[in-house]
């Protein structure tokens, strides 16, 4: 057993002082004073005690790049920054294509990861846009299928995917970018729109991926209004606390691109009028040698799963730009509901995941303390309240500072 002392919980928006009692890998308690003298006990004085967060998008590399993170890392730095589920992007090698790929990731998985991982399919074989991977097989074992880091520019393709999306009731998540506009703004947002007609037409569950410009925005804000609720999309950090003036080397360098600041505030606005359905990281490491080529020539991405529940607290909670509530949907709630993933939650008999934020200390984010494999990342150095003290999953302690 694990007794939760004294912290915090989000009890109508407001923070509640509750102990919380684990048994059996569930939630047993949840009340003013627990005194349990067999159970061991995580002093949460001071501290944000909200569920485990939900990562709809991340790269752990293995198998295949396993130089840059492998599934132990990347568990190990999601756990550390507060993550007791993810989704784990399908730009492998092999690409998760067949129930001979997806197998040999899973068994990775089982042998090396210390939370819950989600595996992506891919939407086409070895994502080349040209033949439907086995939708047919892994939508039984899949919440959803992505051809991450390329956009599917074929689009009757794309089309007969969302089809079986519709069939087999999983979510197709688009990295939202045309041929001829890669990376441009013009690129997502046009790919945006068009995607928007293919899935209003289909009816599928369609989610945009790490969305940055106004014009996309709009696009995904005036589907829901008419009613496309099976329309969702994600804000990366990135994109709602950096611009391009800011960019200083590689370690800025993401696909899509920061934006303009004008862009940035329209994902904040985005984030805070409900037309963000999930914050996501699209944690994306990759190794010294790599990024330091120059500008052009190295690669796209940037990690984030370390920092990424402070950098929204301290942004946007602690200024009031959004409530706890609204916190714990963006990290938590709105993941698992878009994506259908396994339920936790802050309440007796879930099954006990959580991690304990300290709200009331700011934090220099350091390279020496970052689990990753890789440190491409524009954070180091900055001040955040809300890096979490532990972290549990599945009833055990998979993170304590």
């Amino acid at each position: 057993m694990i007794l939760v002392k004294d912290g915090f919980i989000v009890l109508d928006n407001k923070l509640v002082k509750k102990d919380i009692l684990i048994k059996d890998d569930k939630i047993y308690k949840i009340e003013d004073e627990i005194n349990e003298k067999d159970a061991e006990v995580l002093d949460a004085k001071g501290l944000l005690v909200m569920p485990g967060g939900v990562d709809v998008h991340v790269h752990f590399r293995e198998p295949g790049f396993t130089y840059k993170e492998n599934i132990k890392s990347g568990s190990s730095a999601a756990a550390k920054g507060g993550f007791t589920d993810v989704m784990t992007m399908p730009n492998l090698n092999p690409c998760p294509n067949d129930m001979e790929s997806w197998e040999f990731e899973q068994k990775l998985i089982v042998e090396n990861g210390t939370i819950n991982i989600y595996p992506y399919m891919t939407i086409s074989k070895d994502e080349l846009g040209e033949e439907l991977s086995d939708f047919t097989r892994l939508h039984n074992y899949c919440y959803a299928a992505s051809d991450d880091g390329h956009g599917v520019n074929n689009l009757v393709l794309l089309e007969e995917a969302c089809k079986l999306a519709l069939k087999y009731n999983m979510v197709i998540a688009s990295h939202a970018e045309t041929k001829e506009g890669r990376q441009l703004p013009e690129g997502e947002y046009d790919a945006v729109r068009r995607e928007i007609e293919i899935a209003k037409r289909i009816g599928c569950r369609y989610h945009f991926c790490h969305l940055s410009t106004k014009e996309s925005f709009d696009a995904v804000r005036k589907a829901k209004a008419e009613g496309y609720k099976n329309i969702t999309c994600e804000a990366a950090p990135h994109h709602l606390v950096l611009n391009s003036s800011m960019i200083k080397d590689a370690n800025w360098k993401m696909n899509p691109p920061l934006r303009t600041e004008e862009d940035r505030l329209e994902t904040v606005r985005a984030m805070v009028d409900g037309t963000v359905d999930v914050i996501a990281t699209d944690h994306a490491p990759h190794s010294m040698e790599e990024k330091s080529k120059p500008y052009s020539e190295c690669p796209n991405g940037i990690i984030g799963i370390e920092t990424s529940l402070p950098i929204i607290y301290t942004n946007f909670v602690k200024t009031g730009v959004i409530s706890l509530e609204r916190f714990l949907d963006l990290m938590v709630y709105k993941p698992i509901n878009v994506f259908s993933l396994p339920k936790h939650g802050m309440y007796v008999g879930s099954n006990a995941s959580l991690t304990a934020l300290d709200i009331e200390h700011e934090h220099t984010y350091l390279g020496r303390e970052i689990l990753s494999l890789s440190q491409n990342c524009p954070y180091i150095g900055e001040k955040y309240y809300g890096f979490p003290k532990f972290t549990i999953c599945n009833g055990k302690i998979v993170y304590h500072k």
